[in-house]
């Protein structure tokens, strides 16, 4: 299957909710997006996996912001990999898809034969929400815990929003008959209703690295909790990333007692905000002597994006905050 050839559920988010156990969650799959992150740059396998996660939870995380609002993933550590970032930009406008982007730095000489996840060392784990000019940033830190990215994500919204959250993912590389190898990846996100919300007064504080589901829930909830999770707990990884199974009718097979219901998907893209303009309005609060200091030997300001690899060649005389505008 080709990238021109790739099937309906593709790069969308599948909203749903659970009337029965009153619980809402997303299936997202993701393919050309995951292609337009990891061909930018020539990632080891264990940063490519770490990247993949991420921007599949970013995917299932990023779908319930606003139009024109922008979610932000980012891991920090002082493991081999030192950083993972991803941007997702809300829709423009209603029917349009999200955007979203992705990169890792990493010490390639640390870079081990261990599983990802324990490439990151000690850090955090950061979800940040741009409403847009005017409004407030939002940001929210819990510590890198659990056995992976998931896990983290997880614990950031029982410690921060008091949701029970789970996740069932699956990334990896692909081979299709006749064609290259390329990376795919799909999951599921559930997460309890909002109105589990009044137990959180009981749920656990301080330094504790993960709150149980079952701290922030209690009687009828808590039962719906765990047997949702033990559907969930049977989902195969062809299920989530193979091009056979329908999101919808893998949210049959799942949970058809607790009656699904299914919302409008939403459609992912790679993209990057990056340009020339940016690259100039960032390079603004440098002096001339600064830009001096930035200039090649060639004679250029040169600057590189990190997300699309997009390289800029600038005039060092028309940048910095006494650059010469020609006026």
């Amino acid at each position: 299957m080709s990238f021109g050839d790739k099937i309906a559920w593709d790069d969308t988010v599948l909203p749903f909710q659970l009337d029965r156990s009153d619980m809402r969650g997303r299936v997202a799959r993701l393919d050309g997006v995951l292609s337009g992150v990891l061909q930018q740059h020539n990632y080891p396998a264990p940063v490519e996996a770490l990247v993949a996660e991420m921007a599949l939870l970013t995917a299932l995380i990023g779908q319930t912001i606003k139009l024109r609002w922008k979610l932000s993933l980012q891991v920090q550590t002082n493991g081999p990999v030192r950083m993972i970032a991803t941007d997702y930009y809300g829709p423009e406008a209603e029917g349009e898809p999200a955007r979203i982007r992705a990169y890792a730095s990493f010490d390639a000489d640390r870079i081990t034969d261990d599983s990802p996840f324990q490439q990151l060392g000690t850090g955090y784990f950061a979800v940040m929400i741009d409403q847009g000019t005017g409004m407030q940033p939002y940001q929210g830190i819990t510590p890198i815990a659990g056995t992976s990215l998931s896990d983290c994500a997880a614990a950031y919204f029982a410690q921060s929003e008091q949701l029970p959250t789970t996740f069932a993912l699956s990334y990896g590389r692909s081979t299709e008959s006749g064609q290259a190898e390329k990376w795919r990846a799909g999951g599921i996100m559930l997460q309890h209703m909002p109105k589990a919300s009044p137990y959180a007064k009981d749920a656990p504080s301080g330094d504790d690295s993960l709150v149980a589901a079952q701290d922030l829930l209690g009687g009828d909830e808590q039962e719906n909790w765990s047997r949702v999770n033990m559907h969930l707990g049977t989902v195969e990884e062809l299920e989530l990333i193979g091009p056979s199974v329908p999101p919808t009718d893998l949210l049959v097979r799942l949970f058809h007692d607790e009656q699904p219901r299914v919302y409008d998907s939403q459609q992912i893209r790679f993209g990057c905000t990056c340009s020339e303009d940016r690259v100039r309005q960032s390079l603004s609060i440098y002096s001339a002597k600064d830009i001096e200091k930035m200039t090649t030997d060639d004679g250029l300001v040169t600057a590189d994006c990190q997300f699309c690899s997009a390289h800029y060649e600038l005039d060092p005389k028309t940048v910095g905050f006494e650059a010469d505008t020609g006026k």
